[in-house]
């Protein structure tokens, strides 16, 4: 498999362009700004639990409030559009070439939305007519790391919003002996421990490939508080476990659902 890579496309004004963080010295941290959720404190919205069961029933699904999972845990707005595509993923009616369409349009959403999270600065841009705009512009030293090989499906999306963003790889599989996530290939850019990672895995079903990934980057140096983990769709059980295990971290997704779409990977590459 191929190590981590970028474009070579120069280009000083990209938000992700392969540079190191420039607060590293100074210890300066940027708060992480907030996703609004789909459903409302409020409201009182919940979702349903991890059922003992592969279907689920309105017998036996207990509600789960997002509050409980943790404020981690942040949902994309969600809306029609959105709406759309998890129905179109889920449906086994759906062509190979639908699914692919719609799976790299959810990509991208949640990848544009995980760009928002990282941190930036202040700057005055002067425009073609000679004025002065108040802008912001992201600040260097990010790179994403793809779970293969289902995560290698969201790795375009970064790139069309990074053209040169680095890329690491992690294959995780289970112990045909033990049945436990076992790291078979480990691949960062060598200063990964100064970058933001986006770490991208579409979906979160018992969260355990994630936890281990997760410490693989904790042992090139990584702080989980650095880490943010773009799903498409996850279980309360999957998302429950990550936060439980590194409270830092922060996780991305569309849909927090006893049930993931567990084909994605087959379906998106084929293999089915």
């Amino acid at each position: 498999w191929p190590a981590y890579y970028d474009s070579g496309v120069p280009d000083d004004r990209m938000p992700c362009h392969n540079q190191q963080v420039n607060t590293v010295s100074s210890g300066q941290e940027h708060p992480m700004k907030q996703v609004r959720f789909a459903t409302s404190s409020s409201s009182n919205v919940s979702v349903p639990a991890v059922l003992s069961n592969s279907e689920p029933s309105d017998d036996n699904i207990q509600p789960v409030s997002l509050e409980d999972v943790g404020p981690q845990l942040k949902l994309l707005p969600l809306n029609d559009q959105i709406r759309e595509l998890q129905t179109i993923i889920r449906d086994k009616t759906t062509s190979r070439g639908d699914f692919v369409f719609c799976a790299d349009r959810l990509i991208r959403l949640v990848v544009e939305e995980g760009l928002n999270q990282l941190p930036y600065s202040e700057c005055t841009v002067t425009t073609p007519t000679g004025y002065k705009y108040e802008g912001v512009k992201f600040e260097r030293g990010n790179c994403g790391v793809s779970i293969m090989r289902s995560g290698e499906a969201m790795e375009q999306g970064l790139r069309d919003c990074c053209r040169s963003i680095r890329i690491g790889k992690i294959l995780i599989q289970s112990d045909e002996e033990t049945q436990k996530a076992k790291v078979y290939y480990a691949k960062f850019p060598p200063d990964v421990y100064r970058r933001k990672v986006l770490l991208m895995y579409p979906i979160l079903s018992t969260g355990n490939t994630v936890i281990e990934a997760v410490r693989v980057l904790i042992e090139h140096r990584v702080q989980p508080k650095h880490i943010i983990l773009l799903s498409l769709f996850s279980t309360p059980h999957g998302a429950k476990s990550i936060i439980q295990e590194f409270p830092d971290i922060t996780i991305l997704t569309t849909e927090v659902h006893p049930v993931a779409p567990t084909h994605f990977g087959q379906r998106y590459f084929g293999t089915d």
